[in-house]
């Protein structure tokens, strides 16, 4: 029989002796703030530390790269008090879309409730999550760290109420929310290395690939019956970005991806593009789950091939 460990409780201060000095450095390390992001199914780029906003300085800021927002990040090594929430109130205040996180040893309950409160009645693009931070350690072993969520939003009763203002809901945007749906569900419960983001009612559903301005974009057409990825290259260099992939890697990518990529400059769009596309029959439930295999097959081959050339890109 394997002889099992008791985890102990360590004390937070024994790591880090300071919030300032200490913990928000240790968290805006790479690896420690990937940690954090897989708690919360968000892709983080750490922008800086303690960056002004308003008449405040938030501890970390940092980019989601799935869809550029900023994310503020705020440390207590104590139990939440009205100050800091106070500055979670501001920042949201003064930012159009934005996620807040507000990590803490212990937070209160009347804390936790009205995080839970904001993000009942604020709109979709702002979000806040409290998060409670511990450290453990087996034996003689390193201490380790671990987040766990007290207050999150509710994304789908977001998505829905916007949908339902706007009078966008229709029988087609609905089943495309079912199909993303059943796609997050099969790719979670494959244990694919692929996050989802919420499924919400459009022809599109978009996957972090790493950096900021580079996404993997999945897509359906109902009307010419084919479904497709996108590897999008945005922002102020990407046709210099795209150029240098492709002169180095687009007949690479099709042995090691598939023959049929299509690279799309786009000079005067907004992004530039590497596709792939499938002939299949969106409205046929029957077939989804071959659609759902392909795009798990694809988007993993994608992120494989693409994540690591764009880190060295300058």
């Amino acid at each position: 029989m394997v002889k099992l460990g008791k985890l102990k409780k360590v004390d937070l201060r024994e790591i880090w002796n300071g919030e300032a000095t200490d913990f928000t450095p240790w968290l805006a390390k790479e690896e420690n703030i990937s940690l954090l992001g897989e708690t919360l199914n968000i892709e983080l780029e750490v922008q800086d530390q303690e960056k002004n906003v308003g008449p405040f300085r938030a501890d970390i800021l940092c980019k989601d790269t799935l869809n550029d927002h900023y994310v503020l990040i705020e440390n207590q090594l104590e139990r939440t008090d009205h100050n800091h929430l106070g500055q979670l109130m501001t920042y949201a205040a003064g930012l159009d879309a934005v996620t807040i996180i507000w990590i803490s040893k212990n937070f209160t309950e009347e804390h936790s409730a009205t995080l839970d409160w904001l993000n009942r009645i604020t709109e979709e693009g702002i979000n806040f999550f409290g998060i409670e931070i511990e450290a453990y350690r087996i034996g003689d072993s390193p201490p380790a760290p671990m987040f766990n969520i007290v207050s999150k939003p509710n994304d789908w009763s977001k998505t829905v109420r916007k949908t339902v203002t706007s009078g966008e809901v229709s029988k087609t945007k609905l089943l495309q929310q079912e199909y993303w749906q059943k796609l997050k569900d099969y790719l979670e419960s494959s244990g694919s290395i692929i996050k989802s983001q919420k499924p919400s009612p459009q022809h599109w559903t978009n996957f972090a690939i790493g950096k900021t301005n580079f996404l993997l974009a999945a897509y359906v057409n109902s009307r010419d019956n084919f479904i497709g990825i996108n590897f999008v290259i945005k922002g102020s260099d990407k046709q210099r970005f795209f150029e240098e992939l492709k002169e180095k890697y687009e007949e690479d990518a099709k042995v090691k991806i598939d023959a049929n990529l299509n690279w799309r400059p786009l000079p005067d769009a907004k992004e530039s593009q590497v596709q792939l596309l499938k002939k299949v029959n969106f409205n046929d439930k029957s077939d989804w789950a071959n659609q759902h295999q392909w795009f798990k097959d694809y988007l993993e081959n994608f992120t494989k091939y693409f994540k690591p050339k764009i880190r060295e890109l300058n």
